[in-house]
């Protein structure tokens, strides 16, 4: 598998270019507990944490990498909060190519140590992520950097990489394929709205081509400290607004607008809305995933279950309703989320014999 089985689909790439890590075909499950817990009786999980690097960001890395090597370029420019740069980093890495990676301050450490040791070199920018004007700042420098002749800048965005984009596309053609019946709702997080985008595109194309009779709905979903789109969509406004962020969930600090504009219209035309969750649901649903799913998440990747969560509480979703929640990214990214998911869960070292006797009484 990979995502130039949806060559036709994505923008163009000569075959020889083509490079894949197996990126894409990633599975669709139904939950076993929390839906049914939760009267959600068609509740799935794309679980994108399954891709070669740990993201779905490896199907935008797999498409603006391989446009890069058509093109003749040998240097790639990036900005990341931690996924983005592991991907770029990855393929930059089997293409043969460099990679530069402007961070965010926040970006946890696991998600820094993968894409050094896939050979890149790394910026770590303060404020870069949670200050509005420092974030356009580093997308400006990041710019100039990548207009070098020997470079191409990749942001996970379509403002700045739309190639690379349409391969993030391809997650609602494998939804589609996965749920022929249909789908009511997909919930997406958002952080700058380039993930929620590609999804409302995808199935938006499927429709256009004659694929798709019905589309989903495509339900924004963001904590309440980088509310920079959902929230003006639950209030009705045509435009994203640039915040200060204050979330902890790493991966969606992004307080400027980028790609929001346009995902708020994107949204809006499928019927979706906004949906802003705290910081607390994020973690409290991050365990719930683990303990009740047996699915290992980033914190980010909790987030459109939270989403759902609330919107089925708050009756905004049919019981009966298909619904898919995207989850994004391995939670082995992000280890202080997991250390926190196992406080007060007791690891010791015990002696053999103590461990023989707590056999013997069972």
């Amino acid at each position: 598998m990979s995502v130039w089985e949806w060559a036709g689909d994505i923008a163009p790439v000569c075959k020889e270019h083509r490079l894949t890590l197996g990126e894409g075909g990633t599975p669709l499950v139904r939950s076993f507990r929390i839906g049914p817990s939760t009267g959600l009786s068609n509740l799935y999980f794309k679980l994108e944490s399954s891709n070669p690097t740990g993201s779905y960001k490896d199907r935008f890395a797999a498409v603006a990498i391989s446009e890069m090597r058509a093109r003749g370029r040998s240097r790639c420019v990036a900005t990341s909060s931690g996924n983005t740069g592991a991907a770029l980093a990855a393929y930059c890495a089997a293409a043969g190519m460099t990679c530069e990676v402007a961070v965010v301050e926040t970006a946890p450490a696991g998600k820094l140590l993968q894409m050094l040791a896939y050979g890149a070199t790394l910026a770590r920018i303060r404020g870069f992520g949670l200050d509005a004007e420092i974030t356009r700042r580093s997308f400006d420098a990041a710019r100039s950097r990548g207009n070098a002749p020997d470079a191409a800048l990749q942001i996970s965005a379509y403002h700045y990489s739309p190639v690379g984009m349409s391969g993030v596309q391809t997650i609602a053609y494998e939804i589609a394929r996965q749920l022929p019946a249909g789908i009511d709702h997909v919930f997406v997080c958002a952080g700058g709205g380039g993930l929620t985008l590609a999804v409302a595109r995808g199935f938006g194309h499927l429709a256009a081509t004659g694929r798709l009779l019905r589309p989903p709905t495509i339900e924004c979903v963001q904590p309440e400290g980088n509310a920079t789109i959902a929230g003006p969509l639950q209030r009705g406004a045509m435009r994203a607004e640039a915040v200060e962020c204050t979330t902890s969930v790493s991966g969606l600090q992004v307080p400027s607008v980028i790609d929001g504009d346009e995902t708020l219209a994107a949204c809006r035309r499928s019927r979706g809305t906004g949906h802003l969750v705290t910081d607390a649901e994020v973690w409290a649903v991050q365990a719930r995933l683990a303990r009740e799913e047996g699915i290992f998440c980033e914190p980010a990747a909790a987030v459109p279950l939270a989403g759902a969560l609330r919107a089925a509480a708050a009756k905004a979703v049919r019981p009966d309703a298909v619904i898919v929640c995207l989850v994004t990214g391995s939670g082995f990214k992000d280890t202080p989320s997991a250390e926190r998911m196992a406080i007060g869960r007791e690891l010791r070292v015990v002696e053999v014999s103590e461990y023989e006797r707590c056999i013997s009484n069972e």
